[in-house]
């Protein structure tokens, strides 16, 4: 537990307000000096990764649209599932707005860290590149006589690489999706560990042209699928789009221009303007990854000889992963209201509802300034939430463990700049098989009380506590019953499968940097026994996920929160590691970004007419 503590504490410090101050600032700082290199990405970044400047004579494994689909895998992912539905619970729909902000400078950032990796990349071997920050401050201060420190701080950001590829890359989403199938459909853990192990094993084991062709495939379609239903969702909601969009802008903005704070309605307890502001940036800036230094890894495997055509085509990922797909499941959210959502029931009247103080079990004495409640059964879910479950007319709708919270008026929540705060509980059922809640505590020093509606009545209403993934799933059910369960079933698993093949081979071009100084042969050997175990840690997180003493009880190394935990460190450590590379490098990095657009538009750079998209996808046109 303490070794969790530290962990956590070191987190905290990694991902604090600083970080992100650090990455705007940065991502502020290359946008001007690229003259807004995002519209570059966008329209020649386009042409690129259609194949027009593809050539199989070129450096590299696999083409421009594989390298962007093998990145994408990793970064398009239950983050944006999950990641923007606890921006919007928590910073209200302004969040979105500073999404949006974020995922344009997130362009500029994933522009310069590859151009910079796509310029010091291993080319020894031009059918298997190696690239990354870590080959970066390696070779850049190498050229400053500066050898041994480079070597030194490359080693520590893959030490955190491979940490982060074989917790949050790998395990982190084998326990999920897991959990998932479980939960949803009944399907033991280690069918689904013994699936996933050989599809992931079969895939990471053929190399980069693999992943490339693989992911060319699943990222396309998952996307596809995913966008698809949000905008079926969309197009059912569509007289209200405008507002939504609307009130996005207006949240987001401060009040001195114009900006107003989202109002608590139902489930959501508002927010202000910088509790809005800084949920979006993280959430943007951590949903695409931009500037931790994961992504260049992947595009250096890319086949050109030009280092800046490949910072181009990556300016596209925060767009795809941020402005589009995190976009569409935040209008899904909003249009459908499920961030400020009714109760799932209603006690009948205040005598069922108690708010009193804490007491201490073993002496019995009150604890001050500390509250809980006691109440009641719970009573029948209203209809409309009965029916977004698709629960049998005879039957409560509760299940057992679920969390659900009841909102009262106390202490003003700084975030908020609001009285209203929840007190959280968990459902269960009695002896009496009557649905209970074993309600947790709250700390406020004024004595709460219940809250009142717009109309004087009081607030007696339990409701759902829906968290990442499950409030996005929820805002599919509420549309349409049974989407949800379906939609993040199978998204968990393609986004869980793409991420795991991408992050094997971040990983494995750790392994590489680390053995192959001793030889392509001990190189190889190294990152063979890498990919076994890497599959086999998929395999063992789901045996280890089963409950194997009983219903209630579990057997495991780590729980998904510590696998999160791990996974948070080695990211934080990535990105802080990854800023100042970028700033000390960044000046070359920009040089040959200026000298490429030059060229391009003087029209001395060789285009051809496009190959067919098959051929794209495929990597055929490079053959």
């Amino acid at each position: 537990m303490a070794l969790n503590d530290i962990i956590n504490s070191i987190n905290g410090i990694l991902f604090s307000n600083y970080t992100v101050y650090a990455l705007l600032a940065t991502g502020l700082v290359f946008t001007a000096w690229s003259f807004l290199g995002q519209f570059r990405a966008l329209t020649h970044g386009v042409a690129v990764i259609r194949g027009k400047y593809d050539d199989h004579d070129d450096p590299g494994a696999i083409n421009h649209f594989q390298a962007l689909s093998a990145a994408l895998s990793a970064t398009v992912g239950l983050g944006n599932i999950a990641g923007v539905a606890v921006a919007v619970a928590l910073g209200g729909p302004g969040a979105i707005f500073w999404m949006w902000i974020i995922g344009f400078l997130g362009m500029s950032l994933k522009m310069t860290e590859v151009t910079q990796s796509m310029l010091y990349r291993n080319t020894d071997d031009p059918e298997n590149p190696h690239g990354g920050p870590m080959f970066v401050v390696k070779k850049g201060f190498a050229e400053w006589g500066l050898a041994p420190i480079g070597t030194l701080i490359g080693g520590i950001f893959v030490i955190t690489l491979i940490i982060s590829a074989i917790t949050g890359g790998n395990m982190f989403q084998a326990w999920n999706v897991a959990d998932i199938t479980f939960t949803y459909f009944g399907v033991p853990q280690v069918v689904t560990g013994v699936i996933l192990t050989v599809l992931v094993g079969l895939v990471i084991i053929g190399g980069i042209k693999r992943i490339g062709a693989v992911a060319g495939r699943i990222v396309p379609v998952m996307c596809a699928i995913y966008v698809i239903a949000a905008l079926v969702v969309l197009f059912a909601n569509i007289a209200d789009v405008p507002a939504m969009l609307g009130l996005i802008v207006k949240s987001g903005l401060p009040e001195a221009m114009g900006g107003q704070s989202a109002d608590a309605t139902g489930a959501f307890l508002g927010g202000t303007f910088g509790y809005a502001a800084m949920w979006g940036v993280k959430r943007a800036l951590f949903s695409s990854e931009a500037g931790q230094g994961s992504s260049p890894i992947a595009h250096s495997a890319a086949k050109t000889d030009e280092p800046v055509r490949e910072g181009v085509v990556a300016g596209l990922e925060p767009f795809i992963d941020t402005i589009v797909v995190c976009t569409l499941t935040a209008l899904v959210i909003l249009s459908t209201g499920a961030y400020n959502r009714d109760a799932e029931a209603d006690f009948a009247s205040v005598e069922d509802v108690q708010i009193v103080q804490v007491m201490n079990a073993d002496t019995g004495a009150v604890v001050e300034n500390y509250w809980t409640l006691k109440t009641e059964a719970l009573p029948k879910m209203s209809s409309d939430s009965r029916k977004i479950r698709q629960t049998p007319e005879n039957a409560s709708g509760w299940r057992e463990g679920e969390t659900v919270f009841f909102i009262v008026a106390a202490d003003e929540d700084t975030n908020t700049g609001r009285d209203l705060r929840k007190i959280t509980g968990t459902v269960n059922r009695d002896e009496n098989d009557q649905w209970q809640v074993s309600w947790n505590s709250l700390e406020s020093v004024m004595m709460p009380h219940f809250r009142s509606h717009a109309d004087g009545t009081v607030d007696l209403g339990v409701y759902g506590d829906y968290a990442g993934a499950s409030m996005t799933a929820y805002a599919f059910d509420r549309q349409f019953p049974g989407l949800g369960k379906w939609l993040v079933s199978i998204a968990a698993w393609l986004f869980a499968l793409s991420t795991m093949i991408s992050w094997s081979y971040y990983g494995e071009q750790g392994i590489y940097y680390f053995f192959g100084t001793h030889g392509e042969g001990g190189a190889k050997t190294a990152v063979f026994i890498y990919k076994i175990v890497y599959a086999g840690l998929i395999l063992l997180t789901t045996i280890l996920a089963m409950p194997l003493f009983g219903p209630d009880k579990k057997a495991f190394i780590a729980t998904d929160h510590e696998l999160d935990m791990w996974t948070t460190l080695g990211l934080g450590v990535m990105l802080v590691a990854n800023i100042p590379i970028m700033w000390i490098f960044g000046a070359k990095a920009m040089k040959a970004y200026h000298e490429y657009i030059g060229r391009l538009k003087r029209g001395e750079l060789d285009s051809h007419a496009a190959p067919k998209i098959t051929d794209v996808v495929e990597g055929h046109d490079v053959e």
